[in-house]
């Protein structure tokens, strides 16, 4: 059975990007490829994911930037949905599908385009926020750095009762697992 999984970093004020969705404070930290909760193994069990317009956006101007867009490529190679309600350049030969539907719905393509594997929601915390709204988040997984911003996109912009499953330290990172927890019937 696969899990709905919100993977990201944090700082330590909670927040996932500052006000420009500059994601700089993240990549002067130190991380270790086979530490805790690491990238590697978390991605090699992702069958497919989803991600807002704005770190579709992100992707499209830090891996891109400067490149031709027929020289564009995608960097995963599993299905993604974008959700957006406007017109995003599209990268072409990727599986990514652009949605302005309701969570609910494409979640259930996702889980049955991921096969027995999880799906990530890779951004921002509002979208992760809407699949948990309607008891389709099952986990938390977030690495904690050691920096505060003050102000900018937050990790998880709604209350959602959490359970700690698992802690360790990766590198400068704090990295945590979490279970959703759903209201008891």
């Amino acid at each position: 059975m696969s899990l709905t999984q919100y993977y990201t970093a944090t700082t330590l004020d909670g927040f996932i990007a500052d006000p420009d969705n500059s994601l700089a404070w993240l990549f002067t930290r130190k991380c270790e490829e086979d530490g805790p909760l690491n990238y590697g193994d978390f991605i090699a069990d992702v069958g497919a994911m989803a991600m807002g317009s704005t770190t579709y956006e992100w992707i499209l101007d830090h891996e891109f930037a400067d490149k031709d867009p027929a020289d564009w490529k995608w960097p995963y190679d599993i299905p993604c949905w974008v959700f957006t309600h406007r017109q995003l350049p599209v990268v072409r030969d990727t599986r990514v599908e652009f949605t302005s539907a309701d969570v609910a719905g494409v979640h259930e393509e996702m889980v049955a385009a991921a096969g027995d594997r999880n799906v990530w929601i890779v951004g921002g915390g509002h979208l992760a926020g809407q699949f948990a709204d309607v008891g389709l988040l099952d986990e938390v997984i977030v690495s904690i750095a050691p920096v505060t911003l003050g102000a900018g996109a937050p990790l998880l912009p709604r209350r959602i009762e959490l359970r700690l499953d698992e802690l360790g330290r990766n590198g400068d990172f704090a990295s945590a697992k979490f279970s959703v927890v759903r209201p008891s019937a």
